[in-house]
């Protein structure tokens, strides 16, 4: 039982790691009032800049259209009727607030649907899951020098610290600045105490909860398929169905719509993300709080990713697998951007007199350190 439980340790493993380095994203983006690929533009030879954007699509694409098929699959699920029509539907939707509302009510929506992640709270509490057990697993790392191990940690790590939440978390404190009218906290270091303070608590806030539904999610998967001898998974809905005898049809009915609210949630962060690396790469207007016609481009990136990535819900391709690999991917990706990262958080060039604390700067770099050792412990076995 106790081997059902052996990945959770890399969720406080990650914890601190992810808490600085989006702190570090977000102070970036506050301090210098840019995104990352500006900065990456400005501080870094093009290739660099170019190379990280690709990947970054390549990723954001195949993770879109499988979370798309994820939730067509839920939805079917719940309610019957064609799978990819309700893909397709999710795609249009997702698509449709992200360009048409408000950016101020959408920050609201946002901020409501992460409601749907206790979906996964209810299906611990819902299967009596071995509380003796689990916390075992979390608090005593336990890891097999093997292939499939290399692989689970980089993907797990590239799951938590993602590349596409680097972009996402600077272009949001752009947005806030233009927001708020507030000019770059650089032009004026000696007043920005209160600002940086409100990046920390946000930070701090937000990653304890992501983490913690983390973790959930890995209990949940031990207690129930797992811990039940369900050990091959193709999708989302295949979960959700090995779910119903295991833990009765109201859990059954509260995951699949997690998987829902989930993608609601992942969906726009993940095109908004690719929209701005792409139009910062391009020098192109860009932000939620523009309205369409004044970054076209922008929004049509938005719309591509989106509507494009629906596509991959129509093919063979295995959506669990292919979330697996778009998180190996960020995880590899993660290394070399987040070594920039530091190197501009750390330049008195780039941020002026509010360069990152020397504790972030060290926590930051074993980040790095651990995400490259992961990364070729991966190649190597």
């Amino acid at each position: 039982m106790y081997q059902c439980y052996t990945l959770c340790w890399t969720i406080p493993l990650s914890y601190p790691l992810l808490v600085v380095i989006q702190g570090i994203s977000a102070g970036i983006g506050a301090v210098t009032g840019q995104g990352i690929a500006q900065n990456l533009r400005r501080h870094y030879p093009p290739w660099v800049m170019s190379f990280a954007v690709l990947l970054l699509l390549v990723a954001n694409f195949i993770n879109i259209g499988a979370d798309l098929a994820a939730m067509g699959a839920a939805l079917r699920l719940l309610v019957g009727g064609s799978q990819f029509l309700h893909a397709a539907a999710f795609g249009l939707l997702c698509a449709g607030l992200e360009i048409f509302v408000t950016y101020r009510r959408y920050v609201t929506i946002l901020k409501w649907l992460t409601l749907s992640l206790f979906a996964y709270v209810a299906v611990v509490l819902a299967v009596n899951a071995p509380w003796a057990v689990a916390p075992r697993g979390t608090l005593i790392p336990q890891f097999a020098l093997d292939r499939d191990h290399a692989m689970a940690l980089v993907a797990l790590l590239g799951t938590t610290i993602s590349p596409y939440l680097f972009f996402w978390q600077a272009g949001e404190e752009v947005e806030e600045l233009h927001r708020r009218h507030l000019a770059r906290l650089s032009t004026h270091p000696r007043t920005a105490g209160a600002e940086l303070a409100r990046i920390r608590t946000d930070t701090l806030f937000g990653m304890t909860f992501s983490h913690l539904i983390a973790l959930f999610i890995i209990i949940a998967t031990a207690a129930t398929l797992n811990a039940n001898g369900t050990m091959q998974i193709e999708t989302s809905a295949q979960a959700a169905e090995a779910l119903r005898p295991i833990a009765g049809e109201v859990t059954f009915a509260v995951f699949a719509a997690g998987i829902i609210g989930t993608g609601m949630l992942a969906v726009p962060v993940l095109a908004g993300s690719a929209a701005y690396a792409v139009a910062e790469m391009f020098r192109w207007p860009e932000g939620l709080d523009r309205r369409p016609r004044e970054a076209k481009a922008f929004y049509a990136t938005i719309t591509a990713a989106t509507l494009g990535s629906v596509v991959v819900s129509f093919t063979a391709l295995d959506p669990i697998r292919a979330l697996y690999w778009t998180a190996v991917i960020n995880g590899i990706l993660a290394v070399p951007l987040m070594a920039a990262m530091m190197m501009m958080a750390s330049s008195p060039r780039v941020m002026g007199r509010l360069t990152a604390p020397k504790w972030m700067v060290a926590v930051g770099w074993l980040a790095v350190l651990i995400m490259a050792l992961a990364t070729i412990g991966f190649f190597v076995l």
